[in-house]
């Protein structure tokens, strides 16, 4: 066994090996629609990370627009019908 497999790092009384890591990694990697559709299975854990963050701040915009987009559709709705919708929403 290699000393880099055997390595292990220590969070808290949690030990995290290499392959775990990288198990980690290869699953966000299969998440990630534009690094799965473009790229090869070599992509580094450094760029798996990036594209994970960058895909984490697009969902962020999208929910936002789409947050104020109900809000502007539910301004422009009858109170009723409106009342209804955010009960909906709230379940």
């Amino acid at each position: 066994m290699s000393t880099r497999r055997s390595r292990s790092r220590q969070s808290g009384s949690t030990l995290i090996t290499d392959d775990q890591i990288n198990d980690l990694v290869s699953k966000l990697h299969q998440l990630l629609p534009e690094v799965r559709n473009r790229c090869s299975d070599k992509v580094s854990a450094a760029r798996v990370l990036q594209e994970t963050c960058s895909y984490i701040r697009s969902l962020h915009r999208e929910v936002e627009d789409l947050s104020d987009r109900l809000s502007e559709l539910l301004d422009n709705t009858d109170s009723t019908q409106a009342s209804i919708i955010r009960s909906l929403l709230m379940q």
